[in-house]
């Protein structure tokens, strides 16, 4: 079985879906094509299940890792720019509060079993490092403005 998706359109599922379905047994999923919507991925429960209990594993284990001794969240901030190299753009003391951070909320996701508290922080921080690498960007968005720019109106108000 291959590790990578097959693609068909939608339509190709509900007019062949024997012929369809059958490519499940080459490859993991099959990525659905839909005109009028979001595209769709389609596996079998068992091979959900596998994925969810890796993916639980993973987050127990860095947990366990980031909760032990001191020199354990040493490791897990020397890891962090391999596995997101935009990491070096953060200053110090924001790599460690991203490092917090995503542990405390992997484990709140794997309780869940929904993982997308945890995409959603990855995409924050990874723009907080773009803000840190481009230092036009940075001093326009960290410049003291003392300036009044008057009364803001009710977007409600607007409409």
């Amino acid at each position: 079985m291959s590790s990578e998706s097959a693609a068909v359109n939608f339509s190709e599922l509900v007019n062949k879906n024997k012929q369809t379905l059958a490519r499940l047994k080459e490859s993991s999923r099959l990525l659905l094509h839909r005109r009028d919507g979001e595209d769709l991925v389609l596996t079998t429960a068992t091979r959900a299940e596998q994925e969810r209990t890796v993916v639980s594993a993973a987050t127990r284990m860095l947990a366990a890792l980031a909760r032990r001794e001191p020199g354990s969240t040493r490791l897990l901030l020397d890891i962090l720019p391999d596995a997101f190299p935009w990491v070096r753009f953060l200053p110090e003391a924001d790599v460690h509060a991203f490092a917090v951070e995503l542990v405390d909320t992997m484990r709140a996701a794997d309780s869940v079993g929904n993982s997308a508290s945890v995409a959603q922080l990855l995409i924050a921080w990874q723009h907080t490092a773009e803000i840190h690498s481009d230092p036009e960007l940075l001093a326009a968005l960290t410049k003291d403005h003392t300036e009044d720019y008057g009364p803001v109106l009710d977007p409600r108000e607007t409409v």
